[in-house]
């Protein structure tokens, strides 16, 4: 059953991730307004800080932010995902126009 507390939404946005080791330009899997779920080759520890840099090419917009790796795991291909942590109400904003732009909101968007 899932129990994820907001939607993923499948994207093409990049992320550079810099924890342990730095990653540059990996392939989001999905995005949602609690974190993103990522592949790439070099997987950090559960509870590790990173910082992120979100690319949102549609909106020409960054968000720079910080998050905690929250799972990993190694098949069918290697990926974490990671919860933000303190996001701004700009960087709130720019998170929901993007949401609203690969999923728009039913009923009004409440």
């Amino acid at each position: 059953m899932d129990q994820r507390r907001f939607p993923r939404i499948r994207t093409d946005a990049l992320v550079d991730v810099a924890g342990t080791d730095v990653l540059l330009f990996h392939r989001i899997r999905d995005i949602s307004m609690g974190g993103i779920s990522i592949e790439c080759p070099t997987l950090e520890e559960v509870g590790t800080e990173v910082d992120l840099c979100i690319n949102f090419p549609d909106l020409d917009e960054v968000i720079e932010t910080r998050g905690v790796v929250v799972w990993t795991h190694e098949e069918p291909s290697r990926g974490m995902a990671i919860r933000f942590e303190d996001l701004s109400e700009e960087q709130r904003s720019i998170l929901r126009r993007y949401l609203g732009l690969r999923y728009p909101p039913a009923q009004g968007g409440g």
